[in-house]
């Protein structure tokens, strides 16, 4: 389970840079749901996903992941229970070592390093039926750099290290906004996939309304540093993409009333 308590974030305090990029956000995940999270640029929802991760510390409020208060630790503490994949198909990984390489490491994280051979015969097998998954063609391309594959192909097998040991948490930062239709439908498919069969607790930030309506049994709306919107189980299944843009519509709406019209639109959807 994830608890968000209370949690703000202000950058640049006191100065004409000033950003409220969280504002008071409460948020409580169970164990194997599936959260989409969606907002306009600035509305705070790659930035609730950092303050997850420990990339910094909220000015206040908690953060608790699996009974544990997780709220001042450091990111590699955390890294230990969250996997994350990022929009950027080159983030997480290391472009100049083997694919099979890269696979060894995340089968390895947090566990004590040791001197010794770590790609066995053994370990290749395991890594070509994990890679077979994929549907990508890429288990008798274990030896080749990483950064020698598509975006769509890097992004997948970042996918598969993500989830590789079963995090306690997913993390997934627009990871297929930078692919092309085609591969990020691909990406799409495994991730749904992955998430599924392991039953992992998952947060997905995406612009995509296709992906906000289809994937997830969650969704949340951010706007200005707030959740403005929580919808789950059967209200979740019946929102359709064009639903979503009409909330949007709504939200632009409001932002060019006065207040008092403005909190009570905003109401309406809460």
């Amino acid at each position: 389970m994830l608890e968000i308590q209370s949690v703000s974030k202000t950058f640049h305090p006191g100065t004409a840079q000033e950003v409220k990029a969280l504002r008071d956000v409460t948020l409580t995940i169970d164990d194997g749901s599936f959260v989409v999270v969606i907002g306009t640029n600035g509305s705070g929802k790659s930035t609730l996903l950092n303050a997850v991760s420990g990339t910094f510390s909220p000015d206040v409020g908690r953060i608790a992941l699996a009974g544990e208060d997780v709220t001042r630790w450091p990111e590699h503490r955390r890294a230990r229970f969250i996997g994350r994949v990022f929009q950027n198909p080159f983030s997480g990984t290391s472009p100049r070592m083997s694919i099979a390489e890269n696979l060894v490491l995340a089968a390895r994280r947090g566990q004590p390093r040791r001197l010794g051979w770590a790609l066995k015969r053994n370990v290749i097998d395991r890594l070509k039926e994990r890679v077979r998954g994929l549907n990508m063609d890429l288990e008798t391309r274990l030896g080749n750099a990483m950064g020698s594959l598509s975006g769509g192909q890097r992004q997948a097998l970042t996918l598969l290290m993500a989830t590789w040991l079963r995090p306690h948490l997913l993390l997934l930062d627009e990871h297929t906004a930078a692919l092309d239709p085609k591969s990020a439908e691909q990406v799409i498919r495994l991730t749904r996939e992955i998430v599924e069969r392991e039953k992992l607790t998952t947060m997905m930030v995406t612009h995509s309304m296709q992906q906000a309506a289809s994937l997830g049994n969650r969704l949340v709306m951010m706007h200005k540093g707030e959740i403005i919107h929580d919808a789950r189980g059967a209200d979740k299944q019946r929102m359709r993409p064009e639903d979503l843009l009409a909330r949007f519509e709504d939200v632009r709406r409001s932002e060019q009333l006065d207040p008092t019209a403005a909190e009570m639109l905003r109401r309406l959807y809460v």
